[in-house]
C-alpha cells in the first residue's frame, strides 16, 4: 500500500485554465498532495534539475507525478518528456501526457521516450472533470510510488 505522505505533483501546463481545472479536481480528491504549476517546458526542466530560481532542492522537491502537457513555450513536452527519460535521476518518476492532442504520431513519439500515460483531454467540461478523478484515483491513490 502507498503510503500517506504529502505527493508532489509537477504540473507543466501553460493553459490556465486547464490549471485551474485540474488543480481544483485534485482538490476535490482530498488527496494529500502539492501541486508545483509551472506554464512551460524550460520552467519544468530548470524545475526537474534544480536550476535557476528552483536550485534549492529543500524548497523544490522532485515530484512524485508529472502531468505533461505537449504543446508548450519555449521547450516543448515532448523535448521535456525526452530530457525527463533520459536522466538517471528524473526517468523513475511516472510522467502522465496529459494533452489536447490525439495524433498518432503524438502518441507514438510519447510511449517512444517513455511516457507512463498518455489521455487527451476531452473538450466537454464534465467528461475532463471525470478523467482528473479517474488520473486522480489511479496515480495518487492506487498506484505504489517508489520510496526515495
Amino acid at each position: 500500500m502507498m503510503d500517506e505522505s504529502r505527493l508532489n505533483i509537477l504540473l507543466v501546463e501553460d493553459n490556465e485554465d486547464h490549471a485551474e481545472l485540474i488543480m481544483r479536481s485534485l482538490e476535490e480528491q482530498q488527496i494529500k498532495s502539492h501541486v508545483i504549476h509551472v506554464t512551460d517546458g524550460e520552467k519544468a526542466l530548470d524545475y526537474l534539475f534544480h536550476r535557476g530560481e528552483y536550485s534549492q532542492e529543500e524548497k523544490y522537491p522532485r515530484p512524485n507525478l508529472i502531468l505533461l502537457d505537449l504543446r508548450l513555450p519555449k521547450v516543448d513536452g515532448l523535448g521535456v518528456l525526452k530530457e525527463i527519460k533520459q536522466a538517471e535521476e528524473l526517468r523513475i518518476i511516472p510522467t502522465v501526457v496529459l494533452t489536447s492532442s490525439e495524433s498518432e504520431n503524438d502518441i507514438y513519439r510519447a510511449y517512444n521516450y517513455y511516457a507512463n500515460s498518455f489521455l487527451v483531454k476531452p473538450m466537454d467540461f464534465q467528461q475532463f472533470n471525470e478523467l482528473m478523478l479517474k488520473l486522480g484515483r489511479y496515480w495518487l491513490k492506487c498506484n505504489a510510488n517508489p520510496v526515495r
